[in-house]
């Protein structure tokens, strides 16, 4: 029991630490691609970012006994945290850091790039819900080859659609160039992408590994492990990211980390779930899955009118976090 704990405490310093060099390196490669914060956001940190949770299916069907569940509960879980808490954080981030911010609580953000991943998002997570109740063997199958057609339309416009000029000057030094006070080589912006990337991933794997443990240990039933926990370990990263440039002012990376992350969980990760496992939601999930989907909704209504997520938006994303995780322990254990 203690030595999960120490390795728990292990794996937070290697997500914190694969954040921050990825943060910083995702940054100059998108300069040097010549595309602007939304597309960065949108697709290159969120893909990036995502990869630890878009394993655990993987690795939780092939273990087999109880992986059917705890697949579902990782699939659904991650665009629930992201449509409730992730919100929250991007704002707690912008109140918090308001004195330091030219733009105080105001959120600079790319509104066009942030409303279509909301539009992408809230129709095909609900599609898949709706999955989750009725539906077939094969009507599953051909709604997960259009899941996947989605994301590769949705991911080619956001590129074609941001390109622009970045200014490299802007940027903070590279942690891995070894020329300071020159711009690095692209190998080196490389290497530390996939550094980066590679503590995420190790230290996502080894935080759900050992919680898991700690929750069996005590009881807890596979989907409500994976709904709860597994989503909330694998997810730190970007919610990190998100903090780091909230507080650098660069707004439209830090809410399209998060919603392009949404589009990404709600079409590859669920592609997945309809193709290889018995696609039936409990109430756990649906609930889950229905206050991720009210927290995008209300996300979408407010950055439509003004980008400004005021104490009562974060408290409002907090509640339905939080009572949502409430109902799921208590109806689960």
């Amino acid at each position: 029991m203690v030595w999960n704990v120490v390795l728990v405490l292990v794996s937070f310093g290697l997500l914190l630490g694969g954040a921050v060099l990825f943060t910083n390196a995702v940054e100059w490669l998108g300069a040097r691609l010549g595309l602007g914060h939304g597309p960065v956001g949108s697709v290159l940190a969120a893909v990036a970012t995502a990869l630890p949770e878009s394993v655990i299916p993987v690795v939780a069907i092939l273990a087999g006994q109880s992986g059917g569940q705890i697949a579902i509960g990782a699939i659904i879980g991650a665009p629930f945290l992201l449509g409730t808490l992730g919100m929250a954080v991007v704002g707690l981030s912008a109140l918090g850091f308001r004195r330091r911010r030219a733009q105080g609580t105001r959120l600079r953000i790319d509104q066009r790039a942030t409303r279509r991943d909301l539009f992408v998002f809230v129709p095909v997570l609900a599609t898949a819900v709706l999955l989750g109740i009725v539906g077939n063997r094969v009507v599953h199958i051909v709604a997960a080859i259009l899941f996947v057609l989605c994301y590769v339309a949705y991911a080619w416009r956001t590129v074609e659609r941001g390109r622009e000029s970045t200014d490299e000057e802007n940027l903070g030094e590279l942690y891995f160039n070894p020329r300071r006070g020159h711009p690095p080589r692209t190998v080196w912006i490389a290497l530390q992408v996939v550094v980066g990337v590679g503590l995420i991933v190790g230290g996502a794997q080894l935080f759900v590994t050992e919680v898991e443990s700690l929750g069996h240990a005590v009881g807890v039933p596979a989907l409500v492990l994976a709904l709860v926990l597994a989503p909330l370990a694998s997810e730190l990263p970007e919610k990190l990211n998100s903090v780091l440039w909230v507080r650098r002012d660069k707004d439209a990376l830090a809410l399209g980390n998060i919603t392009g992350a949404m589009v990404f969980q709600a079409t590859i990760p669920v592609a997945f779930g309809l193709a290889f496992v018995n696609w039936q939601l409990e109430t756990p999930a649906l609930v889950a899955a229905g206050c991720g989907l009210a927290g995008a909704l209300l996300c979408l209504a407010v950055v439509r009118r003004s980008p400004r997520f005021s104490v009562g938006l974060v408290l409002a994303w907090l509640a339905l976090y939080l009572g949502a995780v409430v109902f799921i322990v208590v109806t689960g254990t």
